[in-house]
C-alpha cells in the first residue's frame, strides 16, 4: 500500500449516516444531469465477460484480471471487467442506438494489482457512458465540446452541493483548461508526469490533459493506455486540484474511439498485434462498429471531491491493510 496522508486536524463533516444521505445526494443529481447533457440512457451492463471476446479493457496492459471458472459450463472461464470500455460500443449497436444518442451505466470492477493510497482502491465504481458520432466528428473540436459538458455538470453539481451544505465551498474555476501531454512535457521538462500533472493543476484549478498513451518527444508515455479503445491523439483526462490533499485528482478519463487505422497503428505500437484476431478489435478494423465517444467518471472520486473527505474509503467500502485501517481510526477516519 502507497502511503496515505492525512491532513493534521482533519475532521469529516458528517458522520456515516450523513455521509450515505450524501453519497446517494451527489450520485443521483451528478448522473441526472450529466445524462440529460449528453443524451444518454441507462442501460444494464455485464459484470463479467468471456476473455476471448477481447471486450474486457486492458488497461496499461499488466494488471491481472480477477477470473473464475463457471461450473455448468465446463469451467468456461470469465474475467471481472476492468471497466466497460470496449463493451459500450458494442452495445450501443447490439441495442440500435442512432447517431447523436449514446448510454451510461454503473460500472463495478475490481482491480486486484491496484495500489491502495487516499485516492485508489482495489474496488473501481464509475459511470461508464457511450455515445454515437459520425466519421466527421472524430475531431480535437468534439472532444473538447464534451469535455466542456462534463466539466459543466461537475461545477452545477459543486454548486447544488454547496447549497445543500453549508461546509462545502465552490473552488471549481469557471473555465477547465486545456493542454496536450507534450506541451505539458514542454513546460516541466524536468519534472516527472505526475508531478506535471500537480503543477498545472494547482495553477489552472482544472485541467483536461489530452493525447495520452503514444509516446512524448522524451521517448516515453506520459501514462500507459490500453492501444484498443481511446484514439491516443483524440483522448483526454479531467484532473482538478484538490486542496484536501493538495494533489491533481483525476475525476474522468475520455477520448474519441479507436477507428480502423488508428487501431491499426496502436496496436502496431504497442506489441499487441496479435488481438487484431479477437472479435471486437476485428469488428473495428471491418468497420462494423458505430464511431463513437466516450469515458468513465469515478462514482467515489466524485462523492470524495464534493464531500471533501480526505479517503476514498470514506465513500465507499472495500478492503484494506489491518495497519492502515488502524491509522486512519486513529487520525478519526471513519472507513466504509
Amino acid at each position: 500500500m502507497k502511503k496515505c496522508i492525512i491532513p493534521d486536524g482533519y475532521q469529516s463533516a458528517l458522520n456515516l449516516h450523513e455521509t450515505q444521505i450524501a453519497i446517494k445526494t451527489v450520485k443521483d443529481f451528478f448522473q441526472n444531469l450529466l445524462s440529460e447533457r449528453l443524451n444518454l440512457l441507462r442501460v444494464s451492463a455485464p459484470l463479467f465477460v468471456d476473455p476471448s471476446s477481447g471486450l474486457n479493457d486492458n488497461l496499461n496492459g499488466i494488471e491481472r484480471p480477477v477470473s473464475f471458472g463457471i461450473k455448468e459450463q465446463d469451467d468456461a472461464p470469465a474475467e471481472i471487467v476492468h471497466s466497460l470500455a470496449k463493451w459500450k460500443r458494442y452495445a450501443l449497436k447490439k441495442y440500435g442506438f442512432q447517431m447523436g444518442e449514446g448510454l451510461y451505466t454503473d460500472m463495478s470492477a475490481i482491480r486486484r494489482d491496484e495500489e491502495t493510497d487516499n485516492i485508489h482502491s482495489i474496488y473501481v465504481d464509475q459511470w461508464d457512458w457511450e455515445k454515437i458520432i459520425s466519421r466527421d466528428q472524430r475531431c480535437m473540436d468534439t472532444l473538447k465540446d464534451t469535455v466542456r459538458n462534463v466539466y459543466k455538470v461537475l461545477r452545477k453539481t459543486e454548486k447544488y452541493m454547496s447549497i445543500r451544505y453549508d461546509y462545502i465551498k465552490e473552488i471549481l474555476p469557471e473555465e477547465i483548461f486545456f493542454i496536450t501531454t507534450q506541451d505539458l512535457e514542454d513546460l516541466y521538462p524536468d519534472c516527472a508526469p505526475k508531478e506535471r500533472e500537480y503543477l498545472i493543476t494547482k495553477e489552472k484549478g482544472a485541467v483536461c490533459l489530452m493525447q495520452i498513451g503514444d509516446l512524448l518527444a522524451s521517448g516515453i508515455p506520459h501514462d500507459g493506455r490500453a492501444p484498443d479503445y481511446d484514439d491516443w491523439m483524440l483522448n483526454a483526462d479531467i484532473l482538478v486540484y484538490y486542496p484536501v490533499l493538495d494533489i491533481a485528482l483525476e475525476l474522468s478519463s475520455m477520448g474519441i474511439r479507436v477507428d480502423a487505422v488508428s487501431l491499426a497503428s496502436q496496436l502496431q505500437k504497442a506489441g499487441c498485434i496479435k488481438r487484431a484476431d479477437m472479435p471486437f478489435q476485428k469488428a473495428v478494423l471491418n468497420d462494423e462498429l458505430p464511431f463513437t465517444i466516450g469515458g468513465g467518471i469515478g462514482q467515489s472520486r466524485i462523492c470524495m471531491f464534493f464531500l471533501r473527505k480526505a479517503h476514498i474509503g470514506e465513500v465507499q467500502s472495500s478492503l484494506w491493510p489491518a495497519s492502515a485501517v488502524e491509522e486512519l481510526t486513529r487520525k478519526g477516519v471513519a472507513i466504509l
